[in-house]
């Protein structure tokens, strides 16, 4: 590889040379570099004023909003970055020549995709759509997503057409329709489309929402391959992210739906899939209009001891998102029960509280004031536990240094229920407080 190297000289633009090695010095010549970054350009186009830029630098100037022409000052009457073939061939020519002194001949650049283009081909998608013909409806989405894969840019250009996602998510609705296992290929590159075009589009979420389409939804999260379990749970957490009722219940109703999310929990295979699947419950069961169908469904198949074992070992934001889930849990009885008969409940709970981040401490403050004011037990035993393992001086740590308003209510409140119950046998591990600031 080459490295560029400046020399600054009054009056003039630094020369820059291609360092090949310790020993060598290649001058680049004058008219192979970008006028605004000096480097060798890679990516060589024209824009209207006639002067030859580096893609990379140029769209990085208009992305910034400017208009005038960087050398001349003139303004930019088009957009339109045209690739110059020319100095492009003449620049690779001059690194084949050097290939001895250590310089690597620059790739042909792939052409970006054009509005033009994207909008030519989900014209031809939709057309296959309507009149059935899957396995070229396949073909043309094939093509899409290898455009949007080749570069960011080719992404953010696809996307700025407004009608993509829903063109897609009709053709989604289609091969989910024909029931085919043939066609699961092409609704596999459909979801991973979809996967980078959020927020979806009413449309969209209409055809997605059908129950040919949430049914393949499922039969992905059970059976599809890693890219495909994690892109059908990425879809699943933004059609829940709505939380409304209509929704919601939608994606309820839907056969295996919860137990396929619970699965992917319970046999994790990328942080990126855990996650959007604790996004997804969380929706489920804290949304205002969640109902305790959902709720008990998720309980009875364990999720609130899957996720206290979780919390064990997880990751910041795994954390943060397991115990906003159980946050949620904990406003049914039935998930109190569950927890108020698990031996990891109160030691895990406590012990997230100052050790993670501000948003886990508040979901765990919530979680046991949901706990400890709901608890009936005569002898006190859950109240009795959590003091043991130190909640009443966490606690109190946390209204010190300060909390929200809504926490501050929920952590008062525990702490009267505690002081109720304080016994002389409560202690506290002294390692939770070593991350606090000292006040002087």
């Amino acid at each position: 590889m080459f490295t560029i190297r400046r020399v600054c000289r009054r009056n003039r633009p630094a020369p820059v040379k291609v360092t090949v090695d310790s020993a060598v010095d290649l001058p680049i010549p004058a008219h192979f570099r970008c006028p605004i970054s000096l480097d060798l350009m890679k990516d060589p186009v024209t824009i209207s004023t006639g002067i030859t830029y580096d893609r990379q630098s140029i769209e990085t100037w208009l992305d910034a909003g400017n208009r005038t022409c960087p050398v001349t000052k003139q303004e930019i009457k088009s957009l339109e970055l045209i690739p110059n073939h020319t100095i492009l061939r003449i620049i690779q020519n001059w690194c084949v020549e050097n290939q001895s002194l250590g310089v690597e001949r620059i790739p042909t650049p792939r052409i970006p995709a054009t509005q033009v283009e994207v909008s030519k081909i989900l014209m031809e998608i939709e057309k296959a759509s309507r009149e059935g013909d899957l396995i070229q409806c396949g073909k043309l989405v094939k093509k899409m997503n290898v455009l949007g894969r080749e570069s960011d840019r080719n992404r953010r250009c696809i996307v700025a057409i407004g009608t993509t996602s829903g063109v897609l998510s009709a053709a989604f609705e289609s091969f989910a329709s024909a029931s085919e296992d043939n066609y699961a290929e092409g609704m596999e590159e459909i979801l991973s489309m979809l996967a980078w075009m959020f927020p979806l589009d009413e449309e969209a979420r209409s055809h997605l929402l059908s129950q040919a389409s949430l049914h393949w939804m499922v039969w992905f999260l059970n059976c599809g391959n890693l890219a495909g379990r994690r892109n059908a749970a990425l879809v699943v957490k933004e059609l829940a992210s709505s939380s409304e009722q209509q929704v919601l219940d939608s994606l309820t109703e839907i056969e295996g739906l919860i137990e396929a999310l619970f699965k992917v929990l319970k046999e994790p295979i990328c942080p990126m899939t855990t996650k959007a699947s604790l996004m997804a419950v969380f929706y489920f069961v804290s949304s205002p209009t969640s109902s305790s169908k959902t709720a008990s469904r998720f309980i009875e198949i364990g999720l609130v001891p899957l996720l206290l074992e979780m919390l064990v070992g997880s990751d910041k934001s795994v954390c943060e998102k397991a115990l906003g889930v159980l946050d949620g849990i904990f406003g049914w009885e039935e998930g109190r029960e569950k927890a108020y008969n698990h031996a990891l409940t109160v030691p895990v709970l406590v012990k997230k509280i100052l050790r993670v981040s501000d948003l886990a401490t508040e979901f765990a403050i919530s979680a046991l004031w949901k706990l400890c004011s709901n608890y009936r037990g005569e002898d006190g035993g859950f109240l009795v536990e959590t003091l043991q393992v130190g909640a009443f001086q966490k606690v109190l740590v946390v209204l010190q240094v300060g909390c929200s308003e809504k926490t501050k209510e929920k952590a008062s409140g525990l702490l009267k229920l505690l002081n109720a119950n304080r016994m002389s046998g409560e202690c506290n591990d002294s390692m939770d407080f070593k991350y606090l600031k000292r006040p002087f």
